[in-house]
């Protein structure tokens, strides 16, 4: 079923990541910018990973699961491709070939943060297990979300109102390495990352996050459009929505 997808065109539509330590604001501002680019009349297709599909949401549950402390670091790193292999072809090359605009919440600029820098796995075996699972489909932008602060603040405001997975159990020192990565990844690759600190209000937040994007959406520069009234309105819509 999904082999034949991949003989498709190539796609139409806009491949959007979102990357960052835990806590830092990714999940809340992909749905800002869906919400945005809905009322615009735009097919948008949320993700995240692992995750996003029934195999994928079976996945996430068991790499995270506190109860599987005894994982291994391989194992957890083919965990996290198998879910995303599952994703890329059965959701998002399909959606980008009819011209959706798909944001996933991570993808693979966080398995070489948390696999390579954070575990320490040999970074071109991850970078080829990434390449292996993504079939061709890499991000078009990411937008890279940091606290501004230390790795202690971005897990304090992920495990605020949760208890913390397997992955936010790991430590200190291995969430820092892990924030290095994001960095250096980010240095690397100029062009496709755009580096968001998270550190004021969530209005403000969201409109550096649609300055990252405005060179691909040229209504977010605009000022009379996206002013400070249109993000606090995005967050009541999407505070709105969590409640119902």
């Amino acid at each position: 079923m999904y082999k034949g997808e991949q003989n498709q065109p190539e796609r139409r539509g806009i491949f959007i990541t979102f990357e960052g330590g835990d806590g830092a604001g990714k999940s809340t501002h992909l749905q800002l910018v869906a919400e945005a680019l809905r009322e615009r009349g735009q097919e948008v297709v949320c993700l995240r990973e692992p995750g996003g599909t029934i195999i994928g949401e079976q996945l996430r549950s068991t790499v995270l699961d506190p109860g599987n402390y005894i994982m291994t670091d391989e194992c957890e790193l083919l965990i996290y491709e198998a879910a995303r292999a599952q994703l890329v072809a059965q959701i998002i090359r399909p959606a980008l070939a009819r011209g959706s605009i798909v944001l996933c919440d991570r993808f693979t600029d966080s398995t070489i943060a948390y696999q390579s820098f954070g575990r320490g796995l040999e970074r071109a075996f991850v970078e080829r297990a990434n390449n292996f699972a993504c079939q061709g489909i890499h991000p078009d932008r990411t937008i890279l979300m940091i606290t501004g602060g230390d790795a202690e603040v971005g897990i304090e405001r992920a495990t605020h109102h949760k208890h913390a997975d397997r992955l936010e159990m790991a430590g200190m020192e291995f969430h820092a390495r892990v924030n290095a990565g994001f960095a250096q990844i980010a240095e690397e690759d100029p062009a496709r990352i755009r580096v968001v600190v998270s550190n004021e209000s969530k209005a403000r937040t969201a409109a550096k996050v649609f300055a990252a994007l405005s060179d691909m959406f040229e209504w977010m520069a605009d000022g009379s459009v996206c002013d400070e009234d249109f993000f606090k309105m995005l967050l009541m819509k999407r505070d709105s929505l969590s409640r119902g």
